[in-house]
Order: structure tokens, then sequence, then C-alpha cells
């Protein structure tokens, strides 16, 4: 997505320590020996091995049996001509001519191969397994548990009954339950692959592939093991299938090539705004009205007619209200955002309004414009306009800094560890000094960049989506089976193909750092969020295996030059390359809904991108409650699972979609907060100066607390997670030996034989010693 989605207010918030010493425990001893894969493989293998399979070829009915008890695991299908049949004691293998597919059914140690091969060199589809269960285990974000009559899943899968697994799963993998044992159908990928859902009388499932016609490799692969009805045998068994096909890798493997990796530990997300260089508290208001009627304020009028999406008449009317000494809140907010917004510009210099810049300005116009960094434009422009607006504004080298002081206060108030997120590369290009106060300080930051879409003619505010390279909109665009281009995001321009824009990746990375600012790490928009695209294109086909690869080259291009890479979503085929991803725990929430959307009078309205004091847009302040409807989808613990933390503690740091952070939802902060620590998600925040202020305390304090105790669940896989009430409102995750947490959703305090856990409280035990977490809304 082109524009960030960010924050809101925080809700009042206790933390009760009752013992934190995770500094000093052996589960977080730096010289502590961390688990590699090898020893991984030497654990507990949770797949079973001594059961028996039957195959009816003409309906594709697959039986398991296990343990004397036999379930029906693919459902039978509409009968099919059936060519050379071939069986043996452990394989069974023919072809569905009318179909042109081969198919082999083959027992393996611990799995049974399912291979489906197209002969046609043109698109078809094939739907298997069909699925009828009582419950079901799916990869939907972190992770769902799912009975097959709770009405509001059936309400969910009626509204979508075909969802690309690409995108909606975060890994590549569907389980279904049965009496006694669990049945994991584990692919090679998702690729081209959808969920098929049908909610009468109750929910049944089907996966159903498109075989390109094009694609070198026709041929899709099933590993179906066979598992107890437990999440972390089949999660751990997951782990498993990746480690042995070469798809896992541990933070740790990846801090030896680079070592920044260890300042995500620990680290609260934060996405900071800061789109103006130039504060209220830096203009002197007073003067203002006396020199609206200077040459610079026209100019900047003239810009903003030519270049600004928005025009001038807001910023013309703003200047008559200041002339008249009636400019307020509105009028200055308006001034201040055209100031800001036209620093941007390339545009920005003309000799006739800037006749005597200052020696910094004269030196960078000598280098002549068109040479210019896009750092170094807008120094130049900051210096000219500082020389113009004399006695209007602090000397240049004052600006931003109150922006840069946020980070010093952030650190001196106890936040140890923080990645910092910027909405735009340009943010800190204009303000270096703040990139580098908070790299100073042990932060890691690093901007938001996109390479999903590419506009015609696109404005400064869509910078991600335009490129020097005037070639691209034409010739690297992805199009559609029926010869339409895709288009890009909220509908603007096309969709790019990634297996094309490699050069024009590194030519805005090196336009970007090439003045050696300190950005250490890299967000990189949808790379990780499964909009993948076949490209019929006929001068560049590509499948979406292709597409992937050009994506993970990408990221990888970013790890090389050192830099801590996430990204949105988190699906794991990009686990390897990616550090962090954001989306895994709490994913984007009803696209569709037009009370959340659109309806502004909607207590459920999520807000907008403005932000009308340059700060931090609605969309992201807004504190919202979502729809009840919604809550067993997206946040209740009842249905939620820690799939993805099973298999990937260890390997990549998991946070929520930056649209849902973890003040947004009213009515839900303390219930997420005990979430984030039952599942080791870091707090997302979104910050700007006001904000900062204003939750500093339970910021500060929360960080205290979370920053040693992921450093400590890092440390582990998660090898255990457990519901300990019928209701399933009190869960328990544990992180190696020592590590545990407890948390207790419900109304009622708990009380077991080792511990009680108060309600709407989680607890951490770390070596026997105990941190409460207690929430009040």
């Amino acid at each position: 997505m082109k524009k960030l989605s960010i924050y809101l207010s925080l809700t009042a918030l206790t933390l009760s320590l009752a013992a934190c010493s995770f500094n000093k425990t052996k589960a977080s001893t730096e010289t502590e020996k961390l688990v590699t894969n090898k020893e991984i493989e030497k654990n507990k293998t949770y797949a079973k091995t001594d059961f028996s399979f039957d195959v009816d070829p003409k309906t594709f009915t697959l039986t398991i049996t296990e343990n004397g008890e036999q379930a029906e695991i693919a459902k039978p299908q509409a009968i099919r001509n059936v060519t050379d049949l071939k069986k043996s004691k452990e394989q069974v293998s023919w072809t569905y001519p009318d179909e042109q597919l081969n198919v082999t059914v083959k027992k393996e140690q611990n799995h049974l191969a399912v291979s489906l091969t197209s002969l046609s060199n043109e698109d078809t589809d094939f739907s298997w397994p069909t699925m009828d269960a009582k419950n079901y285990v799916l990869p939907i974000a972190e992770g769902k548990t799912i009975p097959n009559d709770q009405k509001d899943w059936l309400s969910y899968f009626k509204q979508n009954e075909e969802l690309s697994m690409s995108e909606a799963f975060s890994m590549s993998f569907f389980t279904t339950n049965q009496e006694t044992f669990a049945t994991t159908f584990v692919m090679d990928n998702t690729f081209n692959s959808d969920l098929l859902t049908t909610t009468e009388p109750h929910l049944t499932l089907a996966a159903n592939h498109h075989f390109i016609g094009f694609d070198k490799n026709k041929k899709l692969n099933y590993r179906v093991y066979v598992t107890e009805n437990d999440p972390v045998a089949i999660a751990k068994t997951y782990q498993m299938d990746r480690i042995n096909s070469g798809e896992f890798k541990t933070l740790d493997e990846k801090e030896k090539t680079n070592p920044e990796i260890k300042k995500m530990r620990g680290a609260l997300q934060i996405y900071y705004w800061n789109s103006r260089i130039l504060t209220s508290e830096d203009i002197n208001w007073s003067k203002l009205p006396e020199k609206v009627d200077e040459p610079i304020f026209g100019w900047i009028s003239e810009l903003l007619e030519q270049y600004g999406e928005d025009g001038s008449t807001e910023y013309l009317n703003a200047l008559a209200a200041f002339k008249n000494n009636e400019g307020y809140k509105y009028e200055k907010n308006t001034f201040l955002t055209s100031l800001n917004y036209v620093l941007l510009y390339p545009q920005f210099y003309t000799k006739e309004i800037f006749q005597n810049p200052d020696d910094t300005a004269q030196q960078l116009l000598s280098k002549g414009l068109d040479q210019l960094s896009e750092q170094e434009r807008y120094t130049l422009n900051k210096h000219l306009l500082a020389g113009v607006l004399n006695e209007l504004t602090p000397p240049v080298d004052q600006w931003g800094t109150a922006v840069a002081d946020v980070f010093t206060d952030m650190k001196n108030s106890g936040v140890e560890n923080a990645w910092i997120g910027l909405p735009n590369w340009a943010n800190g290009l204009m303000n270096p000094t703040m990139v580098k106060t908070a790299a100073d300080q042990g932060y890691l930051i690093g901007p938001y960049d996109s390479y999903q879409s590419i506009q015609e003619n696109a404005s400064i505010d869509w910078n991600t989506a335009s490129f020097p390279n005037p070639d691209l909109y034409e010739q690297a665009t992805v199009t559609k089976k029926n010869g339409e281009k895709v288009a890009g995001f909220l509908g603007k321009g096309r969709k790019l193909n990634p297996t094309l824009i490699f050069p024009d990746v590194e030519e805005r990375f090196n336009g970007i750092t090439q003045d050696k600012i300190p950005f250490n790490s890299w967000f990189l928009d949808t790379d990780a969020a499964g909009e993948i695209y076949n490209d019929y294109s006929p001068e560049h086909l590509t499948t979406q295996t292709e597409d992937v690869a050009g994506r993970l080259k990408r990221m990888n291009f970013f790890n090389e030059k050192g830099l801590v890479v996430g990204s949105e979503g988190g699906n794991d085929f990009a686990a390897k390359d990616m550090v962090f991803a954001h989306g895994i725990e709490t994913p984007v929430i009803m696209w569709s809904d037009p009370d959340m959307r659109e309806n502004k009078e909607s207590e459920y309205y999520v807000g907008s991108y403005a932000a009308l004091d340059g700060g931090i847009p609605s969309k992201y302040q807004k504190a919202v409650p979502i729809k009840e409807e919604y809550k067993a989808i997206y946040t209740d613990p009842v249905y939620s699972i820690p799939l993805y933390k099973l298999v990937y503690n260890r390997s990549v740091i998991t946070s929520h979609q930056w649209e849902w952070d973890s003040y947004k939802i009213k009515g839900q902060v303390g219930e997420r907060r005990m979430k984030e620590y039952l599942y080791n998600t870091p707090p997302m925040i979104h910050l700007d100066q006001a904000s900062w202020q204003e939750h500093k305390k339970d910021i500060s304090d929360n960080a205290k607390i979370w920053s040693p105790f992921q450093k400590a669940a890092l440390q582990h896989e998660m090898t255990d997670f457990k519901i300990l009430t019928d209701d399933r409102l009190v869960q328990k995750t544990e992180f190696g030996d020592n590590l545990t947490v407890i948390a207790n959703f419900s109304e009622k305090d708990f009380e077991s034989d080792n511990f009680n856990v108060a309600a709407h409280t989680a607890v951490i035990i770390n070596d026997g010693k105990e941190t409460m977490i207690q929430t009040e809304e």
C-alpha cells in the first residue's frame, strides 16, 4: 500500500511489577548457547509414522487409518475417468485423461506424499482435497482454530467464498481435526492456490489450484502429516517440514551476517510522524501579518497551484486571514503544511525570489541543480527559505531539533530498544539530524518504501510510485490474462512486475543514501503480504513463483546493505530474508466494510490519511471499536492460536499491521497487551511529539518490562501452548524450560495447584519469579 496506516490514543494501562529479573536469569544471559536447527531436529518428533492409507482414484477419496481409527480426510468428488492406474503396497498412481492430470500418492516414512501434475499447456484448475471436519486449523494471520458451526466464521466465509491462500495464509498448510488425530496438508508454497468455502449446512473447505499454461513447473505437491489434535504438534511438524526443505533460518544465523539485527530484540515497533521540519513553535506568528505580501509567499502559491494535488486556494485563504489578523489554528496548520510541502519540490529555486543565498545554498547551487542528490536538494531548499523568511523563523540549523529530541527523551525514559519507522524516506532526508539522533540512541530507524505500484506523473505525495525510468509504466507492469493491466493501490496507476525493476530499486536506494544518512533499517511494503501475480504480458510472461523470487531478490539486496529488513504481512515464503513483519498478529480488518472505510459518521470509521497538524493521520490516531461479528475473526483469544510463533519465534519478529497498532481498538487495549506477552508480540505504537508527551509514562513503563522479556523469549523456541480452561480464556505459552506466560482473558480469577492468575491479568514466570501485567481499560 502506498500510504502508511498509523496510531491512536492510549488507553490507561497499569503494569504491576511483582518481580522482574530477566537480565539476571539463565534464560537471558548473552553467553547462553542457543539452539541450532540441527538441535531442533533432535527434539520430539510429532508426525506419526504408523498410519495406513486408502485412495479411490475415481472419486479421489483419501482415507487415513491410525491406531485403529479411520477417517476420510479428503471427501469423495464427482466420478472421473481414470487411466494408467498402478498400485503397490506403498504407492498408487493414475491419470485423469479428461483433466490432463497425473496423480501419485505414496506413503513415505512420516507422511503421505501426494503430487498432481498438469499435462496441459493451457491454464487449468483442479480442486482437491474437499474437506468436511468438525474443526479446522488454518494459518490465517498468527493462526486460527475454527469450529465448523461458529456463526461469525460462517458469516465471514459466506462473504469470502474464495480466498487466495498466498494472501489469506501466513504459512503453506491447512489442517483438519478428525476425531482422534489431525491431518495437515503441507504445500511447497501457496502460489496459485485458493481456499474454497461452503457454509451450508456447516463449514466445508476445498483447495483449488490454478495450473498456469506457460509455467514450466506444473506440479503441485502435498505432504500429508498425521499428528495429535494439538496445535503444537501441527505447528512443530510444519516447522520440521520447512527445516527439511531448507526454508528455515533463525535470527541467530541472520545476525552472523548483520549484527544490527540484535537491536531488534526487545524493540518497540514505533511509526514516527514528522512531516514538518518547520513546526508551529518555529514561526513568529506575530510578525507574519506584515509579511504576507512578500514575494516568497506568492511564489509558494504558484508552486502549490502548479504541482500540488490540492492547489493553492486554502493557502491563499489562510494568507488573507493572517493579513487581517484572523489567523487561527486552521490557518496556521494550512500555512505550515504549505511551507513544508514546497520544500520537497525540485522546482523550488528561482533566482528572482532567492537573490541572496547563504554560503551553504550557494555551494549547492554551484554544483548545478540537476547534480544534487535528494538530500542536498532539501538542504538547499531549507537554506533558501530561511534566507527570505528572516526573523519569522529561528536559524535553519535549529529547524526540526524538537523532533529529534523525542528520541533522546525516549531513551532517558527507559525505552532501551526501539524500531523507528518513518512514513517516507523524505522525512529522514529533510531532517537527517533526527535520523542520526535515533541511531545514536541505539535504535533502529528506517523508511517505509514500496515498489508495488507506479503512476504516470505521480505527485510528490506518491514518490514511492514514481521512478526516473520512463519505460517502466508500459514495459514493466503486470497484465491480466484478459489483456488488462492490474491497477495500482487505490486504483491509481499500475502494479509493477518485481522481476523487471531491480535496477530501479538500486537506483532509488543509492539516491536516498548517497549522502550517508544513517538509516539502519528498511521496511518494504507488501513484499511479504502474498499479493503476487502471474504476468501475462507477452513480452515478459512471469509466474507467481518468479514474482516472489523478484521480491526476495529485492529483500536480499537491502539485507546485503547491512539493513534490518521488514515487510508487510509476514508470509513465510520470505521468512529467511526478513527480520520482522507487520501484520501477522493483527492484519488489516475488513477493507470492504463501508462503516469502517467510508461512513464518517459511524463509530467504527477508522479515520482518514489526512493529518491537519502534520502529525499522526486520524486513520492511525483515532481509537475505534470493531463490530462484534469481527472479533471472532480478528481478536478473540478463543479462536486464536500462536501457530506462526510456534514455528518462527526464533526466526521472524512479528507485530500488528500498522493500521491496527496496540492502542487502536477501543475496549481491547488491555486484552491485546496481554496477548502481546502471551505470543511474544512487540507493541506497535504511532507517535509524534504531542502523543509522546501524552503517553510517555505508559510506553516507558511497559518498555521496561517488554524489552527484557522479549530478549529472553527470543532465545528459545515457543515450546508449548496450552488452553487451561474449558472456555479457552486462560492460556499458557512456554519458551524453553524457564520462561512461561499465563494470560487470563476471563472475567473471573483462575486458580490451579501451581499458580493463581487474576481476571484480565497476565503473569510472566521467569525462573520462578513472577511479573504481573494487570490491565485496566
